[in-house]
């Protein structure tokens, strides 16, 4: 997988101890790579950092992103080959109390890691991951291609956008695929939509919600429970930046620019009928009902046009949406059950990986 190209490689994520960048982490680590990690620390207890033993498989180093004198000393110390740039803060509705902190770290922290990779010679390739949110939704029909509009009604989808045209302008300006030859650094950014999976504990995230509430034996307060939502597990936007990365690494220049790794249209179903699949395969007589609000505006709806990855990088979805949920549960009912979480999630990566195989 990956032509083995992980293998004794010195990567370096930023975000390893968020959901994503623990999985992220922990996929690396299984591909023999030596993996460094950047932030802060975990912001819920219980994390997937601790449960899921990612701080015993990388070096961790807790420090802001926003702290370019630490950044910079964990470049040069490490020399990273790869870079995945997963820091940031993640939600819309934190973006609206605290929106200068979201802009800091989204787009001055993304500032901070490309110029890192600017003026250390050790590295090769470069992913900034953002979000879907990234493009300005306008209710486009078939899904947003990758030059299509940045924009962003709320903090933290504009500081997303923001976060693009900061990796283009380093891409234009420093980075430039005609000039590659010379710098021998090709950046990517990607942008994926709602990913779900084991070990997620966020603040007003449906999942987290829904297993507190089964954990509490209360019932389920949903915000929106009409919003349609492209679907994913985490799985499969994380095998996209390892499959990008790779072309960025082996592809002398070409492969940069955005990527989309969004999920099937048959993965978008409104936020009650995940809740109601949810509870069916938690298996305990369980509720939910609307919460009254008042409510921040979000997107009703907003997907993407991964024809590009599915094209050049031959990237491909490999769980339906009932896979996803069910693996997703299995998670949680594991941990629920006092498994150990290391030897699951890498089970889980590994059951992936043969599934890409087979």
């Amino acid at each position: 997988m990956f032509n083995n190209i992980y293998h004794g490689k010195r990567i370096l994520v930023t975000g390893h101890t968020g959901f994503k960048g623990g999985w992220l982490s922990l996929w690396l680590q299984s591909l023999g790579a030596d993996v460094t990690g950047y932030s802060l620390a975990p912001t819920t207890i219980p994390n997937l950092f601790t449960v899921a033993g990612v701080q015993d498989k990388v070096t961790s180093i807790i420090a802001d992103i926003r702290d370019k004198e630490a950044l910079f000393k964990a470049f040069n110390q490490h020399k990273p080959e790869i870079v995945f740039h997963l820091a940031a803060q993640a939600l819309v509705r934190p973006s609206y109390s605290d929106p200068v902190e979201t802009y800091e770290t989204n787009v001055m922290g993304t500032v901070n890691v490309l110029e890192a990779c600017r003026l250390n010679p050790s590295v090769r390739a470069v992913v900034n991951v953002t979000s879907d949110k990234c493009y300005e939704n306008t209710g486009k029909v078939g899904g947003y291609v990758e030059n299509d509009k940045m924009g962003g009604f709320d903090p933290y989808s504009a500081s997303k956008g923001c976060s693009e045209l900061v990796t283009q302008s380093y891409l234009q300006s420093f980075f430039n695929p005609d000039d590659y030859t010379k710098h021998g650094v090709a950046i990517a950014s990607a942008r994926a939509g709602n990913v779900i999976g084991g070990g997620d504990w966020g603040v007003d995230r449906l999942i987290p919600d829904c297993i507190k509430a089964f954990t509490e034996k209360k019932e389920i307060m949903i915000r929106y429970p009409n919003a349609t939502r492209p679907w994913q597990h985490v799985l499969e936007p994380l095998y996209g930046y390892l499959l990008l990365a790779q072309h960025l690494y082996e592809g002398k220049g070409r492969y940069m620019g955005g990527w989309n790794f969004g999920s099937d249209d048959e993965n978008s179903k409104p936020v009650h009928w995940i809740v109601d699949k949810i509870v069916e395969l938690w298996g305990e007589d369980l509720s939910w009902t609307t919460h009254d609000g008042p409510h921040l505006k979000e997107a009703n709806i907003l997907t993407l046009n991964c024809s590009k990855a599915k094209e050049q990088l031959h990237w491909e979805s490999k769980y339906d949406l009932e896979t996803a949920l069910k693996n997703t549960i299995d998670w949680y009912k594991a941990f629920r059950d006092k498994k150990d979480m290391a030897e699951y999630t890498l089970g889980q990566i590994n059951a992936y990986k043969f599934n890409h195989s087979s």
